[in-house]
């Protein structure tokens, strides 16, 4: 779903954030100050016009009929105004775009008194445009062959965007594969003879080399190119390929890319510019006509900067319905470069610890590195926020930027005020981000004073973030997040849509645990503490609210991020209640030094990887997380373990996709902006909860199960014209039992309506599968809605040649000569870990002698885990769980090929292994024995065997033994079919 800009009104719906609403409304943030104070104060509006708008003058009374013509005559009026101390001010802004030449700076001078707050804000039906871009006209065709056009822009100024119909547009660049160079110290060598031209161009100081890695995405540009060897400039080369990550020794494989040479324009949607001769060239895209199209080229690096000092703050100012746009940002294109870190940090300057071989010694991390990173700089953004208090953003849109959207309490580089931090009591609601070359929001620094200041007053303190959209930005600076804090007190982010991002949607916490009380041991056996203190006080970040946000579609193009993404101790950390859907990779990433943070009530509906991970290797202090009642399709979770490093996990739930229980789906339903800023009715995320029951979930053939649909209203409006229907597969009977829902539902009620299930009285597999499908209609205000949900009914023939027993939760089916067994387990394995023997298996009891062969087809297997186990086994006594001896099994898993494993010492678990990856089922395994030596073999045709391991000797072993047929889910609590054929004991 691509979001509105211009969201329709809706009534207020619920929150999920009532406590934190009644926080920031005694801080003064839900409610902007004095927003609507300025005609019941009697103060007229100070009204101002685009260049060019007819009747505007600077020497007129500012009014509507008579606007002021520039928003500097603005300022000053309304510094004079506010000068005063009476009244609220208000600047309106008439309709237009307002061509900048230099960034608006609002410091103490331009601040409210005496509690009255200056509003700069949209006139009525007004869309005012701040915009540091200049219009491209005169376009003419520079060579029609290629369809590249040209314009003439001026001279002596760069830039490293472009934007066309309201999209950035890319730098022409060419792909360069990892084998077409060979990288050293000094830049790379060419080996490709098809990029011998490179030596040819002009402008060779322009052209930037980009590595896409893992998390980093970094630039650095050229110095010299001759014959076939690069030179890059510096520091930007050896800040490059100094620490983790880096260009030389990335941690995925990377994508390398040459930019900016007019040569490499070759592409549809690509540009050029020549800043010596001021020309601009530009390859349409098709179907794209440039004599109507609109082309911005950036000028300016900043639109607004926000602040004054820690003695003389900005303060009580609000900017309502602004739109900022058309900003480059140089810094990249330096001999400092971009040597990304993370999240918009990167190395700059000469780095005074590096080694001489670092290229070598520090490419995944060195002592020296270490040293770096008390001073790494911040990306700086467009609109900045520092040294401010009580300031507001309401309703604005960030579009077409060069950098970061909006910047709240950055370090001091990436404010053009020369002063960092102290941002108090800043609110930005019901505003959009999207379409630019870095993220959507930053707030905090991530130097020393960032988290342990040198003066209170640095303190970043009371941010709201609540109702926004971030979207499909971050095209560039991949690298960075939708919204990311680094080092706050008290924050909320509530109720915000991201969507569409390269890398982690919301991001919390900085320093990866090192500067926490007591330090890490991590960065202690790193050297870090060489080059600052191991504190012992806490951080200033701490009393963190993320709540009832929508993210979805974010670590599209990077890798080791999430939906929500957090670092180092985080005290009064809340998650609560987000909807987190089509992650890349992780729902939760709880990162290195992650603490005392708990995440309640959330969803996670297809995450590529796990729904919840936790960094705690190498000694981090990552725990004492909290992980209650979270919902998610993907069972998979690692590194949070209940009752261990002070971590509490439980009464969460694996549910499916098409199966969301009602309180999931209110959750789902109320996440995102709320109110107004909430948009059109999304029919993914229905007002009514809809979910199936089963009881049982399984029947014998020609068994009945009762299936219950029970509908709930989680919305605040009424629900009408309610019907459910039922269909089931052919040859499976659905009966209504009872009484239909009534066609209307209040708000906050819930229905049930019940049918009877009945299977055929005979199929000719184990097992049958009916998938139950339920499809609720309805409508809410005036919109229509279907509901579609569905479980599945399991039955099963019943087990006549064979044995059974389930050491957990277990079920068993035959036919013919194919068996099935239903069943779940931790593992069948024992190391220092644990000792797990969870299984289910079919047997024949005392079958296998002293020479005997077990041999069977693994037909199939649910990929509840990689490790998830079927096969064969021999045993003295398969029903002696964690004790009999003599135990051997050959198994095939989904995702780790074969394996066979083996007692060692005879206490009853599987302790040896030998395994062959790349084997999947259908997969022939068997196990033969001789006295009291056991081998495992498989096959892929039944033919041919290939012998796995060694021969075993198995302390214990009976004279006789069970023989048959083995499975676990690998996974605690989750069931998962698994199919043999062909069971045999010689």
């Amino acid at each position: 779903m691509r979001p509105s800009p211009v969201p329709h009104e809706r009534p207020h719906g619920k929150t999920t954030a009532a406590a934190s609403a009644a926080l920031l409304v005694t801080a003064g943030l839900l409610a902007a100050p004095g927003a609507a104070r300025a005609e019941a104060a009697g103060a007229a509006a100070i009204v101002v016009a685009p260049a060019g708008t007819k009747n505007a003058d600077d020497n007129g009374p500012g009014s509507r009929g008579r606007p002021l013509a520039t928003l500097g005559e603005a300022q000053r009026r309304a510094r004079a105004a506010a000068a005063q101390g009476k009244h609220d001010v208000t600047v309106e802004l008439l309709d237009g775009t307002y061509r900048l030449t230099s960034p608006l700076r609002f410091d103490a001078a331009d601040s409210g008194r005496n509690g009255h707050t200056v509003t700069w804000k949209a006139a009525r039906g007004a869309t005012p445009v701040l915009s540091g871009a200049t219009p491209v006209t005169g376009w003419e065709v520079d060579d029609a062959a290629t369809g590249v056009y040209k314009a003439h822009v001026g001279a002596g100024f760069d830039t490293r965007q472009l934007y066309v119909d309201g999209k950035p547009a890319q730098r022409a660049r060419i792909s360069v594969a990892r084998s077409d160079i060979t990288l050293t110290p000094t830049g790379f060598t060419i080996r490709n003879p098809d990029l011998a031209y490179l030596a040819t161009l002009p402008d060779q100081k322009r052209i930037d080399f980009q590595a896409m890695l893992s998390f980093t995405n970094r630039f650095a540009p050229v110095e010299s190119i001759s014959g076939s060897t690069v030179v890059m400039q510096q520091p930007a080369w050896d800040n490059n390929t100094y620490g983790y990550d880096a260009i030389q020794a990335p941690f995925r494989t990377p994508k390398f890319f040459l930019l900016n040479s007019r040569r490499f324009l070759d592409e549809p949607g690509e540009w050029y510019l020549d800043s010596t001769a001021g020309t601009l060239y530009y390859k349409p895209l098709p179907g794209q006509d440039i004599s109507t199209a609109r082309v911005e080229l950036p000028r300016l690096e900043t639109l607004l900067q926000v602040g004054g000092t820690y003695d003389e703050p900005a303060r009580n100012l609000r900017f309502e319905g602004l739109t900022f746009t058309g900003t480059t940002w140089l810094h990249p294109g330096t001999s400092d470069g971009y040597a990304n870190q993370q999240t918009g940090a990167f190395i700059s300057g000469v780095q005074p610890h590096r080694p001489p071989d670092a290229f070598t010694s520090c490419s995944s991390g060195c002592k020296g590195f270490e040293a770096a990173r008390n001073n790494w700089a911040q990306a700086a953004a467009a609109v900045q926020v520092s040294a401010a208090e009580d300031i507001a953003f309401v309703d604005g849109t960030f579009v077409n930027l060069g950098s970061v959207g909006l910047g709240i309490g950055n370090d001091a580089n990436a404010h053009a005020t020369g002063v960092g931090l102290g941002a108090h009591k800043v609110s930005v609601v019901g505003s959009t981000f999207t379409a630019s070359a870095g993220g959507g929001i930053v707030v905090g620094g991530i130097r020393p004073d960032a988290h342990h200041p040198s003066d209170p007053r640095m303190v970043n303190s009371d941010i709201l973030l609540r109702d926004n959209r971030v979207y499909a930005t971050a095209l560039e600076y991949l690298d960075q997040d939708a919204i990311f804090a680094s080092y706050v007190t008290r924050l909320a982010i509530e109720h915000n849509y991201v969507s569409d991002m390269p890398y982690t949607g919301i991001g919390i916490g900085y320093g990866w645990g090192a500067n926490d009380p007591g330090g890490s041991p991590e960065y202690i056996n790193r050297g870090l503490y060489d080059f600052q203190p191991l504190y012992d006080t806490p951080t200033t970040l701490s009393d963190v609210r993320v709540v009832g946000n929508h993210v979805r579609k974010v670590v599209q193009t990077m890798f080791d991020a999430g939906c929500i993404y957090t670092l180092s101790a985080i005290p009064r950390g809340t998650i609560d209640e987000n909807y987190c859907e089509s992650s890349g990779q992780l729902g939760l990433y709880f990162d290195e030094g992650s603490r005392y943070v708990r995440a309640s009530h959330n969803v996670f509906a297809g995450t590529a990887a796990q729904w919840a991970h936790a960094n705690n290797q190498n000694g981090n202090h990552t725990g004492d997380l909290t992980l209650i009642g979270n919902f998610s399709t993907n069972p998979a979770i690692t590194g949070l373990v209940n009752g261990q490093r002070g971590n509490v996990v439980r009464d969460n739930v694996t549910i499916s996709a098409g199966n969301i229980p009602a309180e999931a789906a209110r959750i789902v339903y109320e996440a995102g902006p709320t109110g107004k800023y909430r948009g059109e009715p999304d029919p993914q995320r229905p007002p009514l909860g809809v979910s199936l029951t089963a009881d049982p979930a399984g029947v014998s053939a020609g068994g009945s199960a009762t299936v219950t649909a029970t509908v709930a209203n989680v919305s605040d409006g009424r629900a009408a014209g309610l019907a459910v229907s039922i269909t089931v597969p052919e040859g499976w009977q659905a009966e209504r039992v009872g009484k239909p829902v009534k066609r209307g539902l209040a708000a906050g009620a819930s229905a049930t309506e019940t049918w009877k299930i009945t299977a055929p009285g005979s199929f000719t597999t184990p097992v049958s599968r009916a998938a139950v499908k339920a499809s609720v209609s309805f409508s809410a205000g005036r919109t229509g809605y279907t509901v579609d949900r569905s479980l599945t009914l399991t039955a099963l023939n019943p087990l006549t040649s064979l044995k059974a027993h389930g050491s957990v939760p277990s079920r068993f089916a035959e036919a013919g000569s194919e068996y099935a067994i239903l069943t779940e387990g931790t593992d069948i394995w024992q190391d220092a870990a644990g000792s797990f023997d969870e299984y289910g298996v079919v047997y024949r009891d005392d079958a296998a002698g002293s020479t005997s062969t077990v041999t069977a087809r693994v037909t199939q297997m649910d990929n509840t885990n990689a490790w998830a186990k079927a096969g064969v086994v021999l045993r003295n006594d398969v029903t002696g769980t964690g004790s009999s001896p003599g135990y051997a099994v050959m198994v095939v898993t989904p995702g780790n090929g074969v394996a066979f494993q083996w007692d060692s010492d005879g206490n009853g678990y599987l302790d040896s292994f030998s395994g062959v990856s790349g084997i999947r089922a259908p997969a022939w395994v068997r196990l033969v024995r001789s006295g009291d030596q056991v081998s495992g073999y498989y096959s892929t045709n039944g033919t041919a065997w290939t012998k796995v391991g060694p021969t075993a000797t198995l302390p214990g072993i009976a004279d006789r033994q069970d023989a048959g047929l083995i499975a676990t889910s690998h996974a605690a609590g989750v069931t998962g079919q698994f199919g043999f054929a062909d069971f045999s004991v010689s």
